[in-house]
């Protein structure tokens, strides 16, 4: 049966209401079986860059014993002597990706219950989880945060009561939980945020403000973006450390290979001036892609356990929020996203960042937590959703193609699995010439396999 061209397509759709509701279905399998030589023919002209493995090198600083230092910290803090016996302590909990988050958590515990104290975890993570009691704990569940790692109970609640106003009138709530317990232990990573830049970005204070606020919390700060998050999150969390029972924190640093660095235990006081110095440790420590110029990055993978937007904007540069600065990243004219991560569980949030996507991923999008978790943070770009092609293979090419007026040959393409996982890598025969010529680039990143054709399975996915 012969197939229908675009136009033809586009005309049918006119006296069809609702045919083009799936646009990009529609496009991929036109990709798949026009027969023509038109621009967007690409199965039987398209010939990929050859690409070779490499190996970026990153400062690695690290702890030995995660437990020992944690108790190191916060025997120093006198954690013990800020607690009563009996007191129910809410340690938060919220969805990212921290490396070693279980054992950190549950050495937490276990010093709160050495002082008698009862700890519970409390799940902190605004409106991840599809803004549901249940979907949040299955987020912790999905990061290897149970009863049973942690051993303490897990709580969570999606209640909230106001805690205060900002001078300029902004509402911060808090979730009642954490109110009704007798003090919270706020536990997060300090890193760039992906949404803006300031003195304060990831970290304990926004764990407050946003983790701890809930949907109704997280959707009033982030209602009131065009003001600037980085004045709103310190002076909320600020606010909540000044209205509630903070007993203390542990802010936690990652080095590039996303491995614990630093910890550092805090006084509620501590909080702001600390997370600045702690900041800039971060931003230094954050890895990052070895070129400046890329026609296409491929990101094999996105989730909430990769970063807030599904992919770290620090690397990939796409920022596109109101007020607000593009990090410095390099120039990528494209970005092809292949799949979502397991643990992600549909959130499909930061796909909008992508130029084009697959059928798989398209396919395991959960549109009731991306919307809630994007419409919560205030803007749609990030759950818009991109073209999607029927395979990896097409949507390489795509982007590729795409990308402007580059022959494959010479497109400077760079694969990665996700953007926290930046130590290995491919890049197209263009880059490897770049690198070749370049000494300094040469002692951070060196080729461990020759150039070859990308492998791709029958279905046309890259071969594993």
């Amino acid at each position: 049966m012969e197939q229908p061209t675009v136009k033809q397509v586009e005309k049918k759709a006119q006296r069809t209401p609702g045919a083009l509701k799936r646009p990009s279905a529609t496009l991929s399998r036109w990709l798949m079986h026009e027969k023509s030589n038109k621009p967007l023919e690409l199965r039987q002209t398209m010939q990929l860059p050859k690409m070779a493995k490499a190996q970026q090198f990153f400062d690695k600083p690290g702890i030995k014993d995660i437990e020992s230092s944690i108790r190191e910290e916060l025997e120093k803090k006198e954690l013990k002597k800020r607690v009563k016996p009996g007191q129910r302590i809410a340690v938060t909990a919220g969805s990212r990706g921290i490396a070693n988050i279980p054992l950190i958590l549950r050495t937490i515990v276990d010093v709160l219950r050495e002082a008698e104290t009862e700890p519970f975890l409390l799940a902190a993570m605004g409106s991840h989880g599809g803004a549901t009691p249940e979907g949040q704990i299955e987020v912790l569940h999905s990061l290897g945060v149970n009863e049973e790692t942690v051993c303490a109970p897990i709580e969570a609640g999606m209640e909230v009561e106001t805690v205060g106003t900002l001078p300029d009138g902004v509402e911060i709530y808090l979730n009642r939980i954490a109110l009704q317990a007798d003090g919270v232990f706020v536990a997060g990573r300090v890193k760039p945020h992906t949404d803006f830049k300031g003195e304060i970005e990831s970290g304990l204070l926004k764990m407050m403000a946003i983790g701890l606020g809930n949907q109704k919390g997280a959707e009033m700060i982030h209602w009131h973006r065009y003001d600037g998050y980085h004045r709103i999150l310190p002076e909320a969390g600020k606010l909540i450390a000044e209205k509630t029972n903070i007993v203390m924190g542990l802010a936690l640093l990652e080095n590039a290979y996303h491995k614990t660095a630093e910890v550092h235990a805090l006084y509620p006081e501590e909080f702001y001036p600390r997370e600045k110095e702690l900041l800039r440790k971060a931003k230094d420590m954050l890895p990052r892609l070895p070129f400046k110029d890329i026609d296409v990055l491929v990101v094999e993978e996105l989730g909430k356990n990769i970063s807030g937007v599904g992919m770290d904007t620090n690397v990939t540069g796409r920022f596109w929020m109101p007020n607000e600065h593009d990090p410095r990243a390099p120039s990528i004219k494209k970005i092809a996203v292949l799949d979502l991560t397991e643990e992600t569980h549909g959130n499909a949030i930061g796909i909008g960042l992508a130029d084009v996507t697959t059928r798989r991923a398209y396919e395991k999008i959960d549109y009731h937590q991306t919307y809630v978790n994007c419409l919560t943070q205030g803007s749609g770009e990030t759950g818009k959703i991109p073209p999607f092609l029927p395979s990896d293979k097409d949507a390489i090419s795509t982007a590729i193609r795409i990308s402007g007026p580059v022959q494959p040959e010479n497109a400077k393409v760079i694969r990665i699995k996700n953007t926290q996982e930046l130590e290995t890598l491919y890049i197209s025969e263009a880059l490897v010439k770049e690198l070749q010529n370049n000494k300094d680039l040469q002692k951070r990143l060196k080729l461990v396999e020759e150039l070859k054709e990308i492998q791709f399975d029958v279905m046309g996915y890259l071969a594993r």
